[in-house]
């Protein structure tokens, strides 16, 4: 950490020593041009005078704009990525942006495009409770954004987003890309239905426990791979909601 903070500060450190460097020159030069025994004087005087005041704000003017995408670029690398998780349905339902009644603190947005979770807290306005979307926080609103419907027997329906039609499918794949790459919500795992879900009754052996856990093959259409905790005669997969905790490199890892 201690190494990205000094470069950032080199980087500004370098643009803004040249920009005042650039400025003390510019200024000098003109003092001499003002001075020098050659008659700059009259209306070409003039000329060279502003031209060179115009040429050295334009460059200063985009040395600055350059200097600002690098502070944005440094700011972005700051932020720690949050691993993504996969979701059941159930699970997906309680990220409706609505006051937790235990906590009594605001719930983030959650919503599913065709099994990609999207984070859409900033964008509550539309999609939090009040908003003209808020029928499809904490669900899978593939089908009704391709459609663009509100009817809610669209939602939920992740088995439909294959049935759509060629300019419906066109149109769903125009929302996820918007999300993602225009208005930048952060994609925070898979939600994955109740017929991909393991069998919860079958029998799970030590290798299999201990091998799932969370390095392996990701399965398709998961967001990450399985993650094992066997507690008592049970297994618990807690790719659904625990990767933060027991994901590789975190606290309980050792567990996996």
């Amino acid at each position: 950490t201690n190494i990205v903070h000094c470069t950032r500060y080199n980087k500004y450190l370098v643009v803004d020593w040249f920009i005042h460097h650039y400025y003390s020159k510019m200024i000098d030069f003109i003092k001499d041009l003002l001075l020098s025994p050659i008659e700059v004087n009259g209306i070409f005087g003039y000329v060279v005078i502003f031209t060179c005041i115009f040429i050295g704000h334009s460059f200063f003017n985009r040395l600055v704009e350059s200097k600002k995408p690098v502070e944005q670029e440094e700011e972005v690398e700051e932020e720690d990525e949050e691993p993504q998780r996969n979701f059941t349905f159930e699970q997906l339902k309680y990220f409706d942006g609505k006051k937790d009644e235990s906590t009594n603190e605001i719930k983030p947005v959650y919503l599913a495009l065709n099994g990609l979770v999207f984070d859409v807290s900033d964008g509550r306005n539309f999609y939090g409770e009040g908003g003209p979307y808020e029928q499809f926080a904490g669900h899978e609103c593939g089908v009704a954004l391709a459609k663009m419907s509100f009817e809610t027997s669209h939602l939920d329906d992740i088995a439909g987003c294959k049935d759509l039609s060629y300019v419906e499918k066109e149109e769903l794949e125009g929302w996820i890309q918007k999300f993602q790459y225009y208005r930048c919500y952060p994609v925070r795992g898979r939600l994955i239905p109740d017929s991909d879900l393991p069998d919860p009754t079958r029998i799970i052996t030590p290798e299999e426990l201990a091998k799932n856990d969370g390095k392996g093959e990701t399965p398709e259409n998961y967001g990450t791979a399985p993650i094992y905790i066997g507690a008592g005669d049970k297994v618990y997969d807690v790719s659904f909601g625990g990767v933060t905790f027991y994901g590789e490199g975190c606290s309980y890892n050792v567990f996996a």
